[in-house]
């Protein structure tokens, strides 16, 4: 091979070296920030540029994409000097290149180191029992100072998240048993209130008993009373209305004698029945005299009727 082939592959090779160095191309949702002989020179959005061969470069290259960046776990120590472990996840995206190219060494780093020291801050001042009740005052606590740390590094810390408390095995087993023992008071508070309302609902029952019986005995009396008046006005009505007709028989023609012989024959048949009793019987001679006793009937019967 002769020195002018030589020649021409050289050239041909940093033709092709220029080439590549001058036509870049930026993938969708990145963006690469451009140094001009060691300074910086701008940032390239998604698309085909050309830079200055052996001039410019290609210093860093950013994804504008939200990250997931995992906190590893850490010690921390509770407002109630209880040691558990914590970690979590930093959501957080690049917003301005530049700044993250030359704000800071590592902002990945660096959000994850302030992450894990504002997480122990925020752990140390409260107690173990609302470490997992109030996760989300964590969180919150945490992003703010993540956001306000992170604007001169160019990047926005979404949101943070804690992804597990890691408790020692000794507090394990005493919240076990504390709760088992809080479960057992609630078994037997609602036990005791289950109680309480069955004799409440059987005392209230008997109440409501006690009111029926004692309401249908006073319906049963009233009932009784009034069947009892209307029994009696019946038959003092029935009374009246018989002494009425017997009145009535009386004033017609031949009653009076009619009634004359009733009372004969009445008289005779119960002087004959205290006649066969084995009693010894003393009586006034006039009532021996049954014609006198008719008489003595008839003529008050007369009176009676002159009044009527």
């Amino acid at each position: 091979m002769d020195f002018a082939t030589i020649l021409s592959l050289i050239v041909l090779a940093i033709v092709v070296v220029a080439i590549a160095k001058t036509a870049q191309i930026v993938p969708q949702r990145s963006a690469y920030v451009v140094e001009r002989l060691g300074r910086f020179h701008s940032v390239l959005d998604a698309g085909f540029h050309l830079m200055i061969p052996f001039i410019d470069k290609v210093a860093y290259k950013h994804t504008l994409k939200e990250e997931a960046i995992d906190v590893p776990q850490q010690a921390c120590v509770t407002k109630d000097n209880i040691q558990i472990h914590v970690d979590g996840v930093i959501y957080m995206q690049v917003i301005d290149p530049k700044l993250a190219s030359y704000g800071i060494a590592d902002y990945r780093f660096a959000a994850m180191q302030l992450a894990q020291t504002t997480l122990r801050s925020v752990i140390g001042k409260i107690d173990l029992d609302k470490s997992f009740e109030e996760r989300v005052v964590i969180n919150e606590k945490v992003v703010e100072v993540l956001s306000e740390a992170s604007e001169p590094w160019g990047i926005k810390v979404l949101r943070y998240e804690v992804a597990d408390i890691v408790l020692p095995e000794t507090i394990r087993d005493a919240l076990e048993k504390q709760m088992r023992a809080e479960r057992e008071r609630r078994a037997v508070v609602a036990e005791s209130e289950g109680a309480r309302e069955a004799k409440i609902n059987v005392s209230e029952g008997m109440k409501q008993e006690t009111i029926n019986v004692s309401e249908g005995d006073m319906q049963k009396q009233i009932n009784e009373a009034k069947g009892q008046a209307e029994e009696i006005t019946l038959i003092a009505e029935a009374t009246a209305a018989g002494i009425e007709r017997i009145a009535a028989a009386i004033n017609q023609p031949g009653g009076s004698d009619a009634v004359s012989l009733r009372i004969a024959e009445q008289y005779v048949k119960e002087f004959g029945k205290l006649a066969k009793e084995n009693n010894t019987l003393i009586l006034p001679a006039e009532l021996t005299d049954i014609g006198s006793v008719v008489a003595s009937l008839s003529k008050t019967l007369s009176v009676t009727q002159n009044k009527g």
